[in-house]
């Protein structure tokens, strides 16, 4: 009779199990809004979004970022719409729109269940949800797709994809979107999606190739519905503009993986209005950990020698509007240092370049590589770091630098010191320019020529900078947070903000040509924190 009843109660649990496990698939109807936030962890970005889902008149609208970027997929007209805020080199948050003719499917922001299975009930925070999965699998890939659904209302709670790949034996991808205010409609206002009503003419979309353009305009399609046609494309454009070497496939698919998540980095942050832009570049398939391999800059606490900055020597009136040393012959062109830590070099060189153009009138290209590898005494490391004021020691203790010409080309990497070649350069000392004083660093720019500086440069925001006024609300500027040494060649205000210009080397395949306009709003990133300038 125990067994019986034994029997009887496995029977009863496993009856009462298939039943949790049949649930109806929910249905999120014709016509809806939500909010939500995308949340991308590999970037770091959580992206706020509202969502008008209209099938019954096949119309769709998303705004991201509480309305910077709107779009809209207006089916039985055929178009896309845009609105949004374009930043370029001459203006700089201009609202605008734009408009692609053609197919144009409307975007829902809920997956459709139908072909997810359900497999009980979980905790979201609070609410008790109902859990359904879906497993992919393509290649080496296997992609898990869930979505928590609130139990007693059926209003969507979280969607979730994890992906894994064998070949490189962890996660290669992961995104959610957490929901709330989900209301199904009967109607939508009119202005919803009338996209005349913003009072906005539009035009053709500016942007690159169409398969980018295609994700730009609808954002979310690749979250929804895996579109990432963009990454593939896009990433075959990268390795034939920049002819990167990978050693295995295993690599390939890292890389590319690292690729997707820079690229969803760069898409988010433009959606942002943030006052400047970012693109694609040579850095977009290296992880931020070998980016911060270029910062090379390694600050010392104490006085490090060198004079102080005399400011009764300036006033207010002897300071231009703007400067900009480029025009006047007094800057070699942009180099790229590549994986190495040698970013000091390349301000200690440019300011000295500088300081030579003002006192001879010739332009002459100094040895970054002469100063990687003798100055090793002075307590800089070549490709592992180091500091200019290091550098102007050796350069006074040993006769001078000399120019790349004599020395030999810059090699990325650290070399063999040779000290008896002819020094082009002679210094007789180095200022310091008086720490955080803005007017004290215009000064110093106007009257003595391009300034070593250092800045905060740890943040992906810059790695991919494109054009406008940088300012990075994270960025550091204390004198610990310096971690790369760049060129400040001049300075302006650019529709009322106040910039840098600063050389980096980086390539000009990064930045505008190799440049980048730093925000002058509470010392951005350091910029005026720790400059140098040299005396011949």
């Amino acid at each position: 009779m125990a067994v019986g009843r034994n029997i009887f109660a496995v029977l009863l649990v496993k009856t009462v199990l298939a039943a949790s496990l049949t649930k109806e698939v929910p249905s999120w109807g014709d016509s809806y809004s939500v909010d939500g936030v995308l949340q991308l962890p590999y970037a770091e970005l959580k992206e706020p979004f509202r969502a008008y889902y209209d099938a019954k008149n096949n119309q769709s609208r998303i705004d991201y970022y509480n309305d910077l970027v709107i779009t809209m997929q207006l089916q039985t007209q055929n178009i896309s719409i845009k609105i949004a805020y374009m930043t370029t080199e001459t203006v700089t948050n201009q609202k605008s729109c734009f408009l692609v003719n053609g197919s144009s499917p409307i975007q829902a922001v809920l997956p459709d269940l139908s072909d997810f299975k359900n497999v009980g009930q979980d905790k979201i925070g609070a609410t008790t949800t109902d859990k359904w999965v879906k497993v992919t699998n393509h290649g080496k890939k296997k992609s898990t797709y869930t979505m928590w659904v609130d139990s007693a209302t059926k209003a969507p709670v979280r969607y979730e994809m994890m992906g894994y790949d064998s070949l490189l034996g962890s996660h290669y991808d992961k995104y959610y979107l957490d929901y709330s205010n989900f209301k199904n409609e009967t109607s939508f206002n009119a202005t919803v999606f009338n996209y005349t009503s913003f009072g906005h003419p539009c035009s053709g979309f500016p942007g690159p190739g169409l398969t980018e353009r295609k994700v730009l305009m609808n954002p979310m399609v690749e979250y929804i519905h895996n579109y990432d046609n963009h990454v593939e494309e896009m990433f075959i454009q990268h390795k034939q503009k920049h002819a990167p070497k990978y050693s295995s496939i295993k690599e390939h698919a890292q890389r590319q993986h690292i690729f997707r998540q820079n690229l969803r980095f760069i898409h988010s942050k433009n959606r942002a209005a943030l006052g400047f832009s970012l693109a694609v570049n040579h850095l977009a398939d290296k992880s931020k950990e070998e980016i911060q391999l270029m910062n090379g800059y390694h600050y010392t606490p104490g006085h490090h020698g060198g004079l102080a900055f005399d400011t009764s020597k300036y006033s207010a009136k002897d300071i231009p509007d703007t400067m900009d040393w480029r025009l006047h012959g007094a800057v070699t062109p942009v180099k790229d240092q590549a994986v190495c830590g040698s970013c000091w070099s390349f301000g200690t060189t440019g300011t000295i370049e500088g300081a030579y153009f003002l006192k001879t009138g010739n332009l002459v290209r100094l040895s970054q590589q002469q100063l990687m590898d003798c100055s090793w005494g002075e307590g800089n490391n070549a490709c592992d770091g180091g500091e200019d004021f290091r550098a102007y020691d050796w350069i006074m203790k040993n006769g001078g630098l000399t120019s790349e010409e004599l020395y030999g080309p810059y090699l990325a990497q650290d070399g063999k010191c040779n000290k008896t070649i002819t020094p082009v350069a002679k210094l007789k000392n180095y200022v310091n320019v008086t720490s955080g004083d803005l007017q004290a660093l215009k000064f110093a720019i106007a009257h003595q020529g391009p300034i070593s500086v250092s800045i905060d440069a740890s943040h992906l925001s810059l790695s991919f900078y494109a054009n406008g006024v940088y300012y990075e609300p994270q960025c550091g500027n204390k004198p610990d947070d310096l971690d790369h040494a760049v060129l400040a060649v001049g300075y302006g205000v650019m529709n009322g903000q106040a910039y840098w210009l600063i050389k980096n080397s980086w390539s000009t395949y990064w930045g505008n040509d190799g440049y980048v306009l730093m925000s002058q709003k509470d010392n951005n990133c350091g910029v005026a924190t720790d400059p140098t300038f040299v005396l011949m």
